[in-house]
């Protein structure tokens, strides 16, 4: 594995929670986090950043993925936990790995992200962090 693990949205709340120097990075376009939600920053003290993985519409890789996450203040060598989420736990697996190869971390992927994978009713919000009670909101 190419970077620290997978941690289930339980897990990962509870590693923000209680390590200070850990932030959440939300993965995810900004169409999802405008229409969707995203997790309540303020609940971990302001320590989450939202930075693409890929842009929309054109599902291209962000050229300034670790640009922007140096301007979150990630830096390489200060061994700051980063836990990434975005949907469904692909994308953030993805930024894990680049993050990890960019000498950030150690870097975590949200198992079911934040809406988790399509239910039997073709739905998606049967698991993941929104599922699991943790602090969301409507951006």
């Amino acid at each position: 594995m190419s970077y620290a693990g997978d941690l289930t949205p339980q897990q990962a709340w509870e590693l923000l929670t209680t390590d200070e120097r850990a932030v959440l990075v939300d993965v995810r376009t900004d169409g999802e986090w405008q229409q969707i939600g995203v997790p309540d920053a303020d609940a971990l003290g302001g320590r989450a950043a939202f930075v693409e993985w890929v842009q929309a519409p054109s599902g291209r890789q962000n050229p300034l993925f670790l640009t922007q996450l140096a301007e979150a203040g990630l830096v390489p060598g200060d061994e700051r936990p980063v836990v990434f989420l975005c949907r469904s736990g692909v994308r953030s697996i993805a930024a894990a790995q680049a993050a990890t190869a960019a000498g950030l971390g150690p870097a975590y992927n949200v198992l079911e992200g934040f809406e988790g994978g399509i239910g039997p009713d073709g739905q998606r919000g049967h698991e993941g962090w929104r599922a699991a009670g943790l602090p969301w909101r409507q951006k």
